[in-house]
């Protein structure tokens, strides 16, 4: 049986307290808060999911019934313009854009928010 391995060098690493402290504080908080809102995204996006089928078939029964009438392609025409990629691309590149203003908060919040959307 061999004898445990030992540190032939000074093994000791010298840490900068005051340096690294805050650096933790931003990652530890960024990783609980990315969590928090990752797993609230994805309960509010079910939630959300479920009230707009149900006022969707709410819609559809009532025009059925002939209550009201709904004009499909001025909704299709007022909606198009915010999933056109324009749109879009500006509003992912905004959204980076305020992730990444603190990197060490934001390296951490991204990991939680992704595991926090998995979990939830």
């Amino acid at each position: 049986m061999r004898a445990p391995a030992r540190c032939v060098l000074d093994c000791r690493v010298d840490v900068d307290w005051p340096t690294v402290v805050p650096y933790a504080e931003q990652i530890g908080f960024g990783a609980v808060a990315g969590f928090a809102v990752g797993y609230a995204l994805k309960k509010l996006g079910k939630l959300a999911a479920v009230a707009l089928g149900l006022v969707f078939i709410l819609i559809q029964t009532l025009a059925y019934q002939g209550f009201l009438t709904v004009n499909w392609g001025e909704v299709q025409a007022r909606v198009d313009p915010l999933l056109e990629r324009d749109s879009l691309t500006s509003a992912w590149e905004g959204l980076l854009e305020v992730l990444t203003f603190n990197v060490a908060f934001a390296g951490a919040f991204v990991p939680g928010l992704v595991l926090g959307f998995r979990r939830g």
